[in-house]
């Protein structure tokens, strides 16, 4: 992992304070937990911060959650420098695109991907574009490697990616119009492209019916349970052993 530094002084605010709302979100999130055991909020209310403060997280900050948490400052920049799920500089106004940069994305294009951030926002990562509204970076497995290549967008992924429907993408977040997460081809989620690659054949009984031109199940359908599925098998108990003292005595 690369080394991971807070913003300049020159780029960081003198103040932070958390609003109202995020406030009373953020005592809540200290309530759940016992007497003692407050700093296992550190996480989430890190997260809050960074969510309000424009989609990173400054020095102020991290000082404000650590003196809420009754935390030493050095834990919490810990924290905040440890997890890459946190941006310790500027980002884009309207999307800071993390490309996965992993195996499986690097074999299905990840490059082009790549391509796409050099060319229309900034051929170095964690640099804003001109306009300020774009930043980009790779990261490592983001957990969408069926659907490779893929970005992670905020809190959304966008997956199965060509050149050309991620600068698509591009486009959605720069008119305010974002398009709907999740992959960007005809696919169901991680479902098969296509139709259906396996289990197409006729099963025994069913007189025929399927084949590998039957659609896949939709969200709105539902999966009927069968006799297996609540079945409960037990296993036969096994004999006691012998007494390894009584071996071999009669």
């Amino acid at each position: 992992m690369s080394v991971r530094r807070l913003a300049p002084k020159e780029q960081q605010p003198e103040s932070f304070a958390f609003s109202e709302e995020n406030l009373a979100w953020a005592r809540k999130q200290i309530a759940q937990y016992p007497e003692g055991r407050q700093a296992s909020a550190a996480i989430a209310i890190l997260w809050r911060a960074q969510e309000q403060h424009d989609g990173w997280i400054s020095e102020a900050a991290i000082r404000t959650v650590a003196d809420m948490l009754d935390m030493p400052y050095i834990r919490m920049l810990e924290i905040a420098t440890f997890y890459t799920m946190f941006q310790l500089q500027p980002v884009g106004r309207k999307a800071h695109i993390q490309v996965c940069g992993t195996t499986p994305c690097r074999l299905r294009g990840a490059e082009d991907i790549l391509a796409v951030c050099k060319s229309r926002i900034h051929h170095e990562p964690f640099h804003l574009s001109k306009d300020g509204d774009f930043s980009w970076e790779e990261v490592e497995c983001l957990g969408s490697c069926v659907n490779a290549p893929m970005v992670l967008i905020w809190k959304d992924t966008y997956e199965d990616l060509t050149k050309e429907n991620f600068g698509k993408v591009l486009d959605g977040f720069a008119s305010g119009q974002p398009p709907k997460p999740g992959p960007q081809i005809d696919r169901q989620f991680s479902a098969p492209v296509g139709c259906l690659t396996t289990l197409n054949t006729a099963a025994k009984g069913d007189g025929g019916r399927r084949s590998a031109a039957q659609p896949a199940l939709t969200d709105a359908d539902a999966k009927k349970p069968t006799d297996s599925a609540s079945r409960r098998e037990s296993p036969m108990p096994k004999p006691p052993a012998d007494d390894a003292t009584r071996k071999g005595k009669t």
